[in-house]
């Protein structure tokens, strides 16, 4: 057993990464990317910032992976369910429904959103970030469901990419208006309750 007071990290070194990220999601959510700083994300994860430094060069090498941390199991469950011999209807509300449950919900993943659209002007690499790691591969994912939906004649034709924009275009409106109106006393947007009845609306629409 080690002596008490130990640091966290001696004591558990098999979970530091996973410490690290979660505490980088936190500070980068309340302060911003250019405000984060990486001692505060080192004290909050029970670590040294020189142990912080063994895993992550870089602010942005840091921030890359919180995004792929936070974001990316819940496409590749998404990518699971798409996989799975269900319809093409079924398919899209289960998943958007579980990405309006599991992401648009988690107050630190909007704050990331919010500090990409905030800050990417002066640090574009957020952006870069964000679309290689979020975006690109959420919009091709559904794009290709779309695709193959059209093929099995449950989509009528139509560009199935500028579809997939509509369908989650509401998603993004969502996060913006919880992050900036929703601080200042605009209602709140019950976000389940959205992917719901703009699923109902929009595939009536794309119904041959």
């Amino acid at each position: 057993m080690l002596p008490p007071g130990e640091p966290k990290f001696r004591r558990r070194p098999a979970a530091r990464p996973a410490e690290i990220l979660a505490a980088a999601l936190e500070v980068f959510a309340e302060r911003g990317f250019q405000a984060a700083r990486l001692e505060e994300v080192a004290k909050r994860a029970g670590v040294s910032k020189g142990a912080l430094y063994l895993y992550f060069e870089t602010k942005a090498d840091l921030f890359r992976a919180v995004v792929t941390d936070a974001i990316s199991p819940n496409l590749q469950r998404v990518k699971g369910m798409a996989t799975a011999a269900v319809p093409f209807e079924q398919a899209l509300r289960m998943g958007v429904g579980m990405l309006a449950r599991a992401v648009v919900t988690d107050r630190r993943i909007t704050g990331v959103i919010k500090l990409v659209i905030a800050e990417s002007r002066n640090h574009p690499e957020l952006a870069t970030i964000w679309h290689e790691t979020v975006v690109d591969p959420g919009l091709q994912l559904v794009t290709g469901l779309i695709v193959e939906a059209q093929k099995r004649g449950e989509v009528r034709p139509g560009d199935p990419r500028l579809f997939a924009f509509g369908i989650m275009g509401p998603m993004l409106l969502s996060m913006v208006w919880r992050e900036t109106f929703e601080p200042v006393g605009a209602e709140p947007i019950d976000v389940a309750k959205l992917a719901d009845q703009h699923l109902d609306t929009v595939l009536k629409g794309m119904r041959p």
